[in-house]
């Protein structure tokens, strides 16, 4: 089924443009002039192996009289409800307008999908104001020129990302998805065994010995009216232990449904939690972006519950200080204790790891942090946030525009990254902050204008021909300032005659009479008598 995308945007910002590229051809008449286009112009194209039902439309006025510009309004927002996704786009070469941002709030508050498209982005003129297409709050801007053809490789991407979900949202809601968990721990943790409590049958062979299961065993199952899919995996061993072929690919069996996992439930051990090879695997589902849950199995070997329990919290916000806050769920898979505990945990880490935070909200936030704990001062110059953004949630992904961004420290990023936990109630799923800076308009003006016209002495002409002249001649000088120094005099060759002449320097003053040399030997007088 073809994919609806409505190109939208304010006037001359290259939507027409767009649409004949994916069409393939020229439907729309395009002119430099903002306004050509008026009415909902519907057409098919392609882009990949995507196809696509083509909704181009008028550039939005901000009107709501009886104007033509007002009933062009009109027009757009219908095709905003008409199509599946909404192809928002902007002037990089000009940034983000007022219009552009009143324009992001409909879209905002219509609920559609939206991918945000700053096109005139070749060359560097366009990067300024696809950096600024961030505040927007919609995702993050994808750079394309549509009268080049380039940037359509990022735009196939995005496209995609939603067409895959549309695919899913077709067969039901997002409630009816079913929630992609894998089980991972080391050998003989209790891994199998867990998931023939949870599905209340003996799907997986199980038994004392170690490394019984081999393959990533998916099995659907349904909780709570939730569609639920457990991927078993093989158990992981330190590296150094792996040596045959076949438990290394039942490791790369393991990694990989990691990858493809939304929430790894970390088995281990209840008598001897968080070894080195469980600390490895939490840290690579940190990495891997995914939602992580502990699982305390054998819990019934346990002579004091409680008081343990409280230890092993303690030891895991010490030793895993980036997932500070991952639910620890102690219980038996043998008897069944505990296990009620586990699944509303899984669908607590899940949500979280799928939140999406407002823009305006995030940025009172950041004013409150800032304001709590300002940045440090490094090299004698302080570093100022500007805004935040969230480009994309699973897991929760934020940007951060501040002045003198490469020399933010890591301890500041920790920081806020911490707050953001505490604040909007995140505890344990992997949070990503990247801090970004805008370029400084005056720094690069200074570069453009050159020596001669930005350093000119007050009341001295800073155009024509005696500025150049001024300018070549201040370039001469510094260039001789930089050259190599010559040496004193010339250098003779070896073995060459002196010139006849008169002598100078010290040979003509030992050459005048009755002068001696300083260091000539003198003969000493003899001494008197006493």
């Amino acid at each position: 089924m073809a994919l609806k995308l409505a190109i939208v945007g304010r006037p001359n910002v290259g939507k027409s443009t767009l649409f004949n590229r994916l069409a393939g051809r020229k439907l729309a008449i395009v002119d430099d002039r903002p306004g050509v286009t008026r009415d909902r112009r519907f057409g098919t194209g392609r882009l990949g192996d995507i196809d696509l039902e083509l909704i181009d439309t008028a550039g939005f006025e901000d009107a709501t009289d009886e104007s033509l510009e007002a009933r062009m309004r009109i027009q757009t927002e219908k095709a905003i409800d008409d199509g599946d996704v909404a192809l928002f786009m902007i002037d990089a070469r000009e940034g983000v307008t007022p219009l552009d941002q009143v324009f992001a709030e409909i879209l905002r508050r219509s609920g559609k999908p939206v991918l945000v498209a700053a096109n005139k982005a070749e060359g560097k003129a366009g990067d300024d104001g696809t950096l600024e297409a961030f505040s927007l709050g919609l995702g993050e801007p994808i750079p394309i020129s549509a009268e080049h053809g380039e940037g359509m490789a990022d735009l196939y991407a995005a496209i995609a990302a939603i067409a895959y979900d549309a695919a899913d949202a077709d067969d039901g809601d997002d409630e009816d998805k079913p929630i992609r968990i894998a089980i991972v721990g080391r050998p003989n943790a209790g891994k199998s065994t867990l998931v023939n409590r949870l599905i209340g049958e003996d799907r997986l062979l199980t038994g004392p010995e170690a490394g019984i299961t081999r393959d990533a065993i998916p099995v659907d199952w349904t909780w709570d009216g939730r569609k639920v899919r457990l991927v078993d995996t093989a158990g992981l061993r330190r590296k150094a232990k792996v040596h045959e072929k076949l438990e290394k690919l039942s490791t790369q069996d393991t990694i990989r449904a990691i990858t493809f996992a939304e929430i790894v439930i970390l088995v281990m051990d209840a008598t001897h939690p968080f070894e080195i090879q469980d600390l490895q695997i939490a840290d690579l589902v940190e990495r891997e972006g995914r939602g992580l849950v502990f699982v305390l199995a054998k819990w019934d070997l346990i002579a004091d519950p409680q008081a343990r329990l409280a230890e092993i919290v303690e030891e895991a916000q010490r030793q895993l200080p980036q997932l500070r806050g991952t639910p620890i769920v102690a219980l038996s898979a043998e008897t069944g204790r505990g296990l009620d505990r586990l699944m509303p945990a899984v669908a607590k880490v899940h949500h979280d790891w799928s939140t999406k935070v407002k823009t305006r909200d995030l940025n009172d936030w950041l004013a409150m942090a800032i304001q709590r704990h300002p940045p440090p001062a490094v090299a004698g110059r302080r570093i100022k946030p500007k805004y935040m953004a969230q480009t994309k949630a699973r897991p929760p992904t934020f940007v951060l525009f501040a002045s003198r961004a490469d020399q933010l420290p890591e301890s500041y990023r920790r920081y806020l990254i911490n707050s953001l936990r505490e604040s909007f109630d995140l505890p344990g799923i992997p949070i990503r902050v990247t801090v970004k800076s805008n370029k400084n308009p005056y720094a690069e003006g200074e570069e453009k204008a050159g020596q001669g016209s930005a350093r000119a002495p007050f009341g001295l002409p800073t155009t024509g021909l005696k500025a150049k002249t001024r300018s070549a001649a201040a370039a001469k000088a510094k260039a001789g300032a930089a050259a190599k120094p010559k040496p004193y005099g010339k250098a003779k060759p070896q073995g060459a005659k002196a010139k006849p002449g008169n002598p100078r320097g010290r040979t003509a003053k030992l050459n005048r009479a009755g002068v001696k040399p300083k260091r000539a030997s003198r003969p000493s007088s003899p001494r008197r008598p006493r």
